[in-house]
């Protein structure tokens, strides 16, 4: 009798053994099942483009369920190509390619241990979302009844479920981020349509009313007005020449095809070019000019800081009100040599001083094209300077150009020959 119940009590033992073992097993699997889809929700919210999203959900896959997985998506005419699985590369065949998209199109699993095209070799499930189908992932697992047991087939609905809203908000992402480029392409298409039309139909038509006097009036016109007006052709062309020259320049810069061409020119030079250049739009305006005799010369293309210095001018004469005048003023700092271009203008808008020399920043509230500051910006940083624009505490505004100040080679003495 005393046998009898020890081996009862000896049988309850084990199964209550049995038991606990089997529920740790339980407790230890969820417990790696939730850490899993805890590290693979944390990678997909941290991905940061589609591509590093499909590694990271691959990886996961090939962790939990191993074989060979594939995650494919649809090119614009909606046929599947594969997009993810270069941690495990097989080649998919064309059934396997067809049972794929009979998945995609159907929005329902397929393959081997489903109920649909049961006979194929690979297991395909759809990645759906709110917004629709986005996607297939395609395995092969290594166990032929590997999704038999019901656990193992949720957590597979459970992770396919979290890839594909990762993936379709991802795909969101990047659809609203190209609709952005769109329409900034379009805004930049329509400000320098606008600009450069205004700018373009302004000397077109002053050159066209000039050289329509000329002719109407070639017989009755004194030689004085007849030179008026063929310096009037001449200023606009110019006007016109420098247009075009900004925009080349844009085009060369941003392509990269830009060769500087250096050597070493005086500041006072570099100046006095720009002003001769602009003499007719500058008119009777005062210039003051503050360039010390001390100053050694710059390492530049010289054409290309004329045409900043111009741009600056230029600047300056539309925001100056008639009777003011425009301020230059060149010293050196340290190991860089300063030009200052200042107006006695309205001043820059407040908290967009560096905006300003944003490409068509300005276009159609100044009558440009918002190209000139830009250019200017382009061309002193592709020197190794600087350029920053700042309101003056007496009013106006001031850009300064920073230029690195070097060491001229010594000319040699008749001595040294």
């Amino acid at each position: 009798m005393t046998f009898m119940v020890m081996l009862v009590v000896a049988l309850v033992i084990s199964d209550l053994t049995l038991r606990a073992r089997d529920q740790a097993e339980a407790a230890r699997t969820q417990e790696r099942r939730s850490a899993a889809l805890f590290s693979l929700a944390r990678e997909l919210a941290a991905a940061p483009d589609i591509p590093t999203l499909l590694e990271a959900a691959l990886r996961h896959l090939l962790e939990i369920f191993g074989g060979r997985i594939v995650i494919l998506l649809p090119d614009a005419t909606g046929r599947l190509e594969q997009r993810a699985g270069q941690l495990a590369p097989f080649n998919m065949d064309a059934s396997d390619h067809a049972v794929a998209q009979w998945a995609f199109e159907h929005r329902a699993a397929a393959g081997a241990g489903t109920d649909n095209l049961p006979g194929a070799q690979m297991r395909f499930e759809p990645l759906t979302s709110s917004r629709g189908i986005v996607g297939v992932v395609g395995m092969r697992p290594t166990e032929p009844r590997a999704f038999d047991a019901p656990e193992q087939e949720r957590l597979l609905e459970t992770f396919v479920s979290q890839v594909a809203v990762a993936l379709d908000r991802a795909l969101l992402a990047a659809e609203m981020q190209a609709a952005q480029v769109r329409a900034e392409a379009e805004r930049v298409r329509n400000a320098l349509l606008s600009a450069v039309s205004h700018d373009l139909r302004t000397p077109l038509t002053a050159i066209t009313g000039a050289a329509s006097a000329a002719l109407e009036g070639e017989t009755r016109l004194d030689a004085a007005t007849r030179r008026e007006l063929l310096e009037s052709i001449r200023d606009e062309a110019e006007r016109l020449n420098r247009l075009v020259n900004n925009l080349l320049d844009v085009t060369r810069l941003e392509s990269g095809s830009l060769q500087l061409r250096r050597e070493w020119i005086p500041v006072e030079e570099l100046v006095g070019v720009a002003l001769a250049r602009l003499a007719k739009p500058l008119g009777d305006r005062k210039v003051t000019t503050r360039l010390p005799e001390d100053l050694p010369p710059v390492l530049v293309d010289g054409l290309l800081i004329e045409q900043v210095l111009i741009n600056l001018l230029e600047n300056a004469t539309k925001h100056t009100p008639a009777g003011q005048p425009i301020d230059i003023e060149a010293r050196r700092v340290a190991d860089t040599i300063v030009v200052d271009v200042a107006d006695r203008g309205p001043g820059l808008p407040t908290g967009e001083e560096q905006r300003i020399f944003d490409k068509f920043f300005g276009a159609g509230t100044g009558g440009g094209a918002g190209l000139g500051l830009t250019i200017c910006r382009a061309i002193v940083e592709a020197h190794g300077g600087r350029i920053r624009g700042e309101n003056r505490r007496d009013g106006g505004a001031v850009f300064r150009l920073s230029l690195p100040a070097g060491e001229p080679p010594r000319l040699p003495e008749r001595g040294d020959e």
